[in-house]
């Protein structure tokens, strides 16, 4: 594909900083925008948000970036070279096309989408435009990861794999309460921008404040914490569609109104005979997150380090230790990327297809049935 002039100029001016706007100026996007602040190649230019207490607690980490509450006029503004998108999930889909096609390089939040059908559009206006879009699935520049895929995995020690399990319990971020000052909206808060494509309602600081809670506004423990682990199995065993689903869960603890499960079990099939499991609650019981990939020579379990343990009895487990944050080697191999023009570790396609696994386990507990999957046409079909 021909490069456009855009794309030309970035590589001509490789040792240019990066002029980066951001959209989403709350927890994680604040976290994340200072990663990028640390990057000698990068300036923190832009910053836009719904709510304009949010942009004035960033502009005393980021000073000096212009401020909107639109990311459509961010996009207008003359220099920008790439966007980081923190939104919720509802405005991942609209933020990043209307980003790549305004030419802006992308580094967007997993999941990269909230409904099945938004991935195949976000990926066409990637290529189409020629522009680079990281999705924020920071285990695939993880050394430790890395290592694994490359000790374990390819090297045949694993052996065949059948089955991995993954679970991540106590999630704080999906048990958050709105604090009492947004019992009524604050003037510089717009609702009606912040719905965006979802259906209106009147204002509730729940919906707002814990939106992950939500089945309009984000997929619940399954697209927010799945993604991350069917991602890491994709990326061990290069295999990424699924051909069914079964899930069941529902809201037996918090009824606090949400609509996302707050206990759920997902199983999915792969056509290389694999399954891959799912289990999350947010009892307070239970906290942690992990995987265990098992194979027929042995299996890798990851909680706060990675083991491989091989089968047969006496057999000593080796460790690979996590060092550095994970955030910071993705940031910076999203702009070595911007740079260099090549793709990056969690391309737009990848994130489409670890989002898009864990759509087909939400629509399995929705419609209350077991989903079948074309891993070819990637369609649902019908049993």
């Amino acid at each position: 594909m021909a490069l456009t002039a855009a794309s030309y100029s970035r590589i001509q001016g490789a040792n240019d900083r990066v002029a980066l706007g951001v959209i989403g100026c709350g927890g994680r996007g604040k976290y994340v925008t200072g990663y990028f602040q640390k990057n000698a190649a990068v300036q923190v230019a832009a910053l836009c948000d719904v709510y304009a207490q949010r942009i004035d607690e960033a502009l005393q980490k980021f000073p000096g970036a212009k401020s909107f509450d639109d990311h459509r006029k961010l996009l207008e503004m003359r220099g920008i070279d790439a966007v980081y998108i923190a939104t919720p999930d509802h405005w991942h889909a609209g933020c990043a096309i209307d980003s790549l096609n305004a030419g802006k390089d992308v580094y967007v939040e997993k999941p990269l989408t909230l409904r099945i059908d938004e991935g195949p559009p976000i990926v066409k206006a990637a290529r189409v435009n020629n522009r680079i879009c990281q999705v924020g699935m920071q285990r695939r520049s993880s050394p430790a990861y890395l290592q694994a895929k490359r000790d374990f995995v390819q090297t045949g020690r694993l052996g065949k794999v059948t089955m991995t399990r993954t679970w991540w319990h106590g999630n704080g971020a999906h048990l958050q309460k709105a604090p009492p000052s947004l019992a009524q909206k604050p003037s510089n808060l717009d609702w009606a921008q912040f719905l965006g494509p979802v259906k209106w309602r009147d204002w509730d600081p729940q919906q707002f404040w814990n939106f992950r809670a939500y089945l309009d506004f984000g997929g619940g423990q399954v697209t927010d914490l799945f993604t991350h682990w069917v991602d890491v199995v994709h990326m061990f065993l290069d295999k990424q569609v699924p051909t069914s689903a079964v899930a069941a869960g529902g809201v037996y603890h918090y009824k606090d109104g949400r609509t996302a499960p707050d206990t759920v079990s997902v199983l999915l099939e792969y056509p290389d005979e694999f399954n891959v499991t799912f289990d999350a609650t947010l009892a307070p019981s239970v906290t942690g997150t992990g995987m265990e990939m098992c194979g027929t020579e042995g299996r890798i379990r990851v909680t706060d380090r990675i083991e491989f343990l091989p089968a047969g009895k006496g057999a000593q487990p080796e460790i690979i230790k996590f060092e550095g944050e994970d955030t910071a080697w993705h940031v910076n191999n999203f702009i070595d990327c911007v740079k260099s023009r090549k793709l990056p570790n969690a391309d737009v396609l990848i994130g489409h297809r670890s989002a898009q696994a864990s759509h087909l386990g939400n629509i399995s507990y929705v419609e209350k049935r077991r989903i079948k999957f074309d891993p070819v046409r990637e369609e649902i079909q019908p049993l």
